[in-house]
């Protein structure tokens, strides 16, 4: 079971995806927006090819984490995105993702023009990390089958 990270902007959608464990997020790609259909389309056929069930939708709350007009206009996303595809949406806290992303490319003496180019999937790659880290089963959580375990027998 796959799952997608996205961080929706203006002008492009970042897009991350889960190994199939969901314990690590890999940067796919950065859709560059066009239209509502011509993006949907293009998430439809990144679904596919990644077989994905689920997205992690970043959410861009403010710094006291109240709601602006790009949370709003996330919201509705969300809801396009799940009736259009029909897989659930989980919205994400995504503060600081795109700080996170920029501060990595920078360490790694990243090019101006190529953080540009993947600055998007970078910050999915960190929402995503956050989701499923968040969402790891703790080890108390499941039994490991030792518990009765005798070296002596």
């Amino acid at each position: 079971m796959r799952t997608f990270g996205l961080d929706y902007g203006t002008k492009t959608i970042g897009v991350a995806v889960s190994d199939g464990l969901g314990l690590t997020a890999q940067a796919v790609t950065t859709v560059r927006r066009a239209s509502l259909k011509a993006d949907l389309a293009e998430l439809s056929r990144l679904v596919k090819e990644h077989e994905v069930t689920r997205f992690v939708l970043g959410l861009p709350l403010n710094m006291n984490g109240s709601e602006g007009p790009r949370a709003e206009a996330t919201r509705k996303f969300a809801e396009v995105l799940e009736s259009a595809l029909g897989l659930p949406v989980e919205l994400w806290d995504e503060r600081l993702s795109t700080v996170a992303a920029q501060r990595t490319l920078l360490e790694a003496d990243v090019r101006r023009e190529k953080r540009r180019e993947v600055i998007d999937q970078l910050a999915a790659q960190f929402i995503l990390q956050g989701w499923l880290d968040a969402h790891r089963p703790r080890t108390d959580d499941y039994d490991t089958g030792y518990d009765d375990y005798d070296p002596e027998a």
